[in-house]
């Protein structure tokens, strides 16, 4: 059987009634298995995680995200996360017997239609980019939505399906395939935001820091904390223990501690293990051990 996941990121996470709204389309599609979906309200942002067969998960992509640009205008959102768009990234995850080119399909397929129906920009990424200049999302982010009608008429960025003309409602949205990766930040006790931004850019690979890395630092006004939020694009170079001693590391001698993490969306079994070798010094950990995944074999 061949499994794609899907995990659009919706420009909405402070109400609940809309986020409920986007959710709602993709129960409404058979053959299609909501996961997990995840808001931050500083973020103002809400991740969603399904999976089925690839017919399905496009036809819920695009149901979800036609509902989005329904509920959600550009003009009013205000959130700590960079964005382009009310539908700011759709990616697709080739998960069981599916090859990557099958998920590239499927992004272009989405992306041509999102983009006419929706009558918004699009711009195709990672495995999906047509562009080298637009593998990586941050250069196709970068500007974000207030960015936007300028970025449209110049010279290159050119959408790659959709419309070139500016949605102040709606703004553009950047569709991709790739692998799974981790989005997980860690929370430091302090106001002080030029600490987070100093560690990110410490952490990150464009930076020199660890290979794989993506990182921000940004503040956490609700919880009155600033945070270190990173997307480890392959958790075998940047496992999530790594990132964190990194960072104790670079925060050593401040007063400043670390107060929490957060894992936003799902991972990877196998990125578990690795924490608990880690934490739990047993090198020899492996997921076989868990009673729970024999279960889920038989």
């Amino acid at each position: 059987m061949k499994i794609l996941e899907c995990v659009p990121n919706f420009s909405e996470g402070k109400d609940e009634k809309k986020v409920e709204g986007i959710v709602a389309e993709v129960r409404k599609i058979s053959g299609v298995k909501l996961l997990d979906y995840f808001s931050d309200p500083d973020h103002n942002r809400t991740m969603v995680t399904f999976i089925g067969e690839p017919g399905a998960v496009k036809q819920a992509a695009l149901q979800s995200s036609l509902k989005a640009l329904e509920i959600i205008d550009m003009r009013t959102h205000r959130g700590e996360h960079p964005r382009i768009g009310a539908v700011d990234v759709v990616p697709f995850v080739p998960i069981g017997g599916l090859a990557m080119e099958e998920a590239v399909r499927t992004a272009h397929q989405f992306g041509r239609e999102f983009g006419e129906r929706g009558e918004v920009p699009v711009y195709f990424y990672g495995e999906a980019a047509t562009d080298p200049r637009r593998r990586k999302l941050a250069d196709v982010r970068k500007g974000e939505f207030e960015g936007l009608k300028e970025k449209l008429s110049m010279p290159g960025w050119e959408p790659d399906a959709g419309v070139r003309i500016f949605n102040p409602r709606a703004g553009a949205t950047v569709v991709g395939a790739r692998r799974p990766l981790i989005a997980f930040n860690v929370n430091l006790g302090t106001q002080n935001l030029d600490l987070a931004k100093q560690v990110a850019k410490k952490i990150r690979e464009s930076s020199g820091g660890i290979p794989s890395v993506q990182a921000l630092g940004l503040e956490l006004k609700e919880k009155g904390m600033v945070q270190v939020s990173m997307n480890l694009v392959d958790y075998h170079r940047a496992s999530i223990p790594k990132v964190v001693e990194f960072i104790r590391a670079e925060i050593a001698g401040t007063g400043v501690e670390i107060v929490e993490t957060e894992l936003v969306g799902l991972l990877p079994r196998e990125a578990l293990e690795e924490v608990v070798r880690a934490y739990l010094k047993m090198p020899e950990f492996n997921s076989d051990q868990v009673i729970e995944t024999h279960l889920l074999s038989a």
